[in-house]
């Protein structure tokens, strides 16, 4: 493909609710485009955009793919998103390189969680939207009501362009309502115009619908519409043009991806309606001292480039995603990654259409493609040149919260498992690893149970790594709440030197994360140079706790008598008995077992809140207060203890049909219930038993 000035680039990203065609229409928008010379289909696995063996397998986007096209003598980088909310990551980095949302909308099931969480993203990224509704040659799909409930839910700014002539439910004719002609599409693909069908009084109400929308776009038209005067055609076109590129008019489009059905007016109105990275591509970056810089798109200025997407395949190599902001990527480019502050080599940049690469010789502003083997490169880093130093935005990825413990099938594997969840990592950011040292798991956390599932997938066919997923432990901790005084003897006699160490300890409670350790003892019955011995014995001992074998917390210990002998006693003497005091005494100590209380948030729907609240209470957590939130929502906080959040996540999104999230946070240890610990402490001899 040729090289486009950023005048003639559009950037659009596809989004929306899984399952509403998002890969078809692209697959669609590639064969009328000439890029394939046949129609994939998500259904037999051989579309362009969904290639990854797990997209293949589960018939469902899982990461964002790029394919750039020609149209009409424009270039359009298709960007499509995955609609899954597990791999809502993806839709953040498929946003961040767009400058338009295209949203596509299930014909038959209309307005769904998906379609708002994409209006809500393409809003606050400030991208233009523009919808479609697609799957019309489906009989039961229902192309007014969907376009009623979009103007319904999302407001006037909601403007009709291409809609359906639907004759025994079939939508074979579509009507352009800007030049007021009618296009009649065929299975075999031909399509012709034909006369203006009879549609009624609905044609006069679409009309309404797109003067409501022209006369949101300025004072002057919208005194024009309250007074009932006509638009004209230009100011029709015009109006909608405009509004469409600030962001105040959304157009919908409809068609049948499956069948190609009306994708080429989307093209053609996309083509003029959208605007070109030129128009929305500039960006305010900060430079060295923080302060802000303007970014314009040039082709002839210094080079600045976010990474909004990383691939790392164990026969490619890495892959960085790139969007040129200004100046070109070339070999010859010298960058800098602004977050490590070293020069990156550039070995050559491709263009990618889905796992499609093709050498080019440049990507200029405003354009998108991707450079091979930037080893310290991550996604939402800048690269720029050492010129013109400036830090763009980098990707604002959703929480990871749901969590499990990782294990290989095969004992001896942990390092495979850690080195290949090293690498999804890095492909995806919302995949969270790390080691527990107290409970010596591996942990995996992810936005929900399938995006796990896929990670232990994915490490099987790409790394061919076998692991299982199980629940984390918890790591509970052990304390006492009474004074005691111990004593801890160790004499040994095995002929020649023998070992002795005596010492009487008081154990107190304290606030304290450990053991505070202290001495008085008088007259030296136990001489000053065991009592780092001593201590170091208390230190060990707290590693294991007498209830269940959780370490001790909490706990002050005051040597403060002993004996010892001038030949037998040794560091090793006092450090024993130190251990064998801790046995003796904290049993007496009235032990009880904490368990992590977690800092709850959880942002839900108002008609949710008492749901989640009831939930915190099954739980056993305590809601502490709510507060309104913007749309029509409520952050519910509670603290609750973590040993009861392991489902919290799916439940959370089933009971809010995906539109509620949360977090979590760590905040202290608290006394767990007696029935509670009971079972903790069985549970504990058990697995000590085995």
């Amino acid at each position: 493909m040729k090289q486009f000035d950023a005048k003639k680039i559009l950037n659009i990203a596809l989004a929306g609710h899984a399952g509403c065609g998002k890969t078809s229409v692209a697959e669609s928008i590639l064969y009328l485009s000439k890029v394939n010379e046949r129609l994939g289909k998500v259904a037999d696995g051989n579309t362009t955009l969904d290639f990854d063996v797990e997209e293949i397998k589960r018939q469902s986007s899982i990461m964002t793919a790029v394919a750039p096209i020609e149209w009409k003598n424009s270039k359009i980088n298709l960007i499509d998103t995955p609609g899954l909310f597990d791999f809502a990551g993806g839709v953040a980095e498929g946003i961040r390189a767009a400058d338009t949302a295209l949203i596509v909308v299930s014909g038959k099931d209309g307005i769904n969680v998906g379609t708002e969480k994409a209006v809500e993203a393409a809003t606050k990224a400030g991208l233009t939207k523009v919808f479609f509704v697609n799957g019309l040659c489906d009989e039961s799909a229902r192309f007014y009501r969907v376009f009623e409930s979009l103007k319904a839910t999302f407001g006037p700014s909601v403007c009709p362009v291409v809609v359906p002539y639907i004759v025994d439910g079939q939508a074979n004719t579509y009507v352009n309502l800007f030049d007021y002609k009618a296009y009649e599409y065929s299975t075999d693909g031909t399509v012709k115009q034909t006369s203006l069908p009879d549609m009624g009084n609905r044609l006069e109400g679409l009309r309404e619908a797109i003067k409501e929308a022209v006369a949101e776009t300025s004072e002057e038209l919208l005194d024009k519409f309250i007074m009932g005067e006509e638009f004209t055609p230009e100011e029709i076109i015009l109006g909608v043009s405009q509004g469409v590129k600030d962001g105040t008019i959304c157009p919908v489009f409809c068609g049948d991806a499956h069948n190609t059905f009306a994708i080429d007016q989307l093209l053609n109105s996309l083509i003029w309606l959208a605007p070109k990275a030129a128009d929305k591509s500039e960006e305010i970056g900060v430079d060295l001292d923080g302060e802000p810089v303007e970014v314009a798109v040039n082709a002839n200025a210094a080079t600045a480039a976010i990474v909004f997407k990383t691939v790392s395949d164990p026969f490619i190599g890495r892959l960085s995603y790139v969007k040129v902001i200004s100046g070109k990527l070339s070999p010859e480019t010298p960058v800098i990654n602004m977050r490590t502050g070293t020069q990156e080599r550039i070995g050559k940049v491709l263009s990618v259409c889905g796992k499609k690469q093709t050498e080019v010789d440049y990507i200029s502003a405003g354009d998108i493609g991707a450079i091979p083997k930037l080893a310290a490169t991550k996604t939402g880093d800048t690269l720029c040149s050492p010129l013109r130093k400036v830090v763009l935005d980098g990707i604002e990825y959703p929480s990871s919260s749901y969590t499990m413990a990782i294990y290989p099938k095969t004992k001896g594997d942990e390092d495979k498992v850690a080195q290949g969840l090293a690498k999804l990592v890095d492909e995806d950011p919302t995949i969270k690893f790390e080691t527990n040292h107290e409970t010596h798991e591996m942990l995996i956390s992810g936005i929900g149970e399938q995006h796990v599932d896929v990670v232990i997938s994915r490490l099987k066919t790409k790394y061919n790594v076998d692991a299982v997923l199980q629940k984390q432990k918890i790591a509970y901790r052990e304390t006492i709440r009474k004074k005691v005084s111990a004593q801890g003897r160790y004499k040994k006699q095995s002929g020649g030197h023998g070992q002795f160490g005596d010492v009487w300890i008081e154990f107190e409670p304290c606030d304290s994360e450990g053991l505070e350790f202290a001495e008085r003892v008088v007259g030296g019955s136990v001489p000053k140079n065991f009592f780092p011995a001593v201590e170091k014995g208390l230190r060990d001992a707290i590693k294991k706790g007498v209830l269940a074998g959780y370490p001790t917390v909490g706990i002050r210990a005051t040597l403060y008598d002993g004996s010892y002998h001038p030949v037998d006693s040794s560091e090793m003497s006092f450090k024993t008995a130190a251990s064998l005091a801790y046995k003796n005494g904290i049993p007496n100590a009235n032990p009880v077992l904490l368990e992590p209380i977690g800092s709850l948030k959880v942002k839900v729907p108002d008609a949710n809140m008492g749901d989640i609240m009831g939930e915190v209470n099954k739980r056993r957590g305590r809601v502490l207060g709510m507060t309104p939130a913007e749309n029509g929502t409520q952050i519910v906080e509670a603290e609750v203890p973590m040993a009861e959040m392991s489902d919290f996540s799916t439940y959370v999104r089933q009971a809010t049909q995906g539109r509620g999230s949360f977090e979590m946070a760590f905040a202290r240890y608290e006394d767990a219930p007696a029935n509670i610990a009971q079972k903790i402490i069985e549970q504990a001899k058990a697995d000590n038993d085995e």
